[in-house]
């Protein structure tokens, strides 16, 4: 398995607008974040896990050739406002629809946004388009299993995914954007090989987890390694990551994972 992360920043990305605080005109390229979405590659399929705001540009640089579906979180600007971008997918799939797994605010955000793109083929080469589909709580697939939990993120519910590879026996949790993770979905995450959290920033804030409460939830799942995610700009990836345990670490734009 392959996890490629595309960005790991918040909803503003980081340098932000009009702020020259230390972090924002770092030279440390670990500092610099785009939104936040992570591309997962199980024994050759691939899954892209939503599309923020800079999804074109991080795919160009990493060079995603190929999504055969998307699992959209939840309908927040900083993960949707990329999924335009996935016509040059649909008229890589031959002009057909592309897949986009969601939960019900999800999907009727996308239906609000892209009205235009619900349809099994584009209206026209190089349009997109959608079919939409609840996520399960387990999707089956030849390539393996996708486990989904709900997690509370202020007034809606986000996504947390868990893969595992079948070749493998490798297994992948993702939790972005929430403000506490439940019991249930710690228990999912148990066993996985990496971990990955919301980690917004050292204070608290009201839908997302601090780093320590981040850290605190990394304990309990008890992987091998975790990383935290959705960072603000109050967070210098050295000297922060410095204070981590040995067992946690900051991802970072470009981050490669192979498990």
């Amino acid at each position: 398995m392959e996890v490629i992360f595309l960005g790991t920043g918040t909803s503003q990305g980081v340098p932000m607008i009009a702020c020259d605080c230390a972090v924002c005109t770092s030279s440390d390229p670990r500092n610099k974040r785009t939104r936040c979405c992570i591309h997962v590659v199980m024994d050759g399929l691939h899954i892209q896990v939503d599309a923020s705001s800079e999804f074109r540009l991080r795919c160009v640089e990493e060079k995603i050739n190929w999504i055969d579906f998307l699992i959209l979180t939840h309908g927040h600007a900083d993960h949707i406002t990329g999924m335009d971008d996935l016509r040059r997918f649909c008229d890589l799939h031959g002009g057909e629809a592309i897949k986009v797994y969601s939960t019900d605010e999800g999907m009727s955000r996308v239906l609000s946004i892209y009205p235009y793109a619900i349809m099994d083929r584009p209206l026209v080469r190089g349009y997109a388009a959608f079919k939409l589909d609840e996520m399960p709580a387990r999707l089956e697939l030849e390539q393996g299993t996708i486990e989904s939990t709900l997690l509370p993120h202020g007034g809606v519910n986000t996504l947390g995914l868990v893969f595992t590879e079948r070749s493998s026996g490798k297994k992948f949790t993702y939790y972005t954007d929430c403000k506490r993770v439940p019991q249930a979905a710690v228990n999912l995450a148990k066993g996985s090989d990496v971990v990955v959290l919301d980690g917004l920033r050292p204070q608290p804030h009201p839908s997302h987890m601090s780093i320590d409460e981040a850290t605190a939830v990394a304990e309990e799942i008890g992987a091998p390694l975790t990383y935290l995610t959705h960072l603000t700009h109050y967070t210098d990836h050295a000297e922060a990551e410095a204070l981590l345990p040995s067992a946690v670490r900051f991802a970072y734009d470009g981050l490669r994972l192979d498990l």
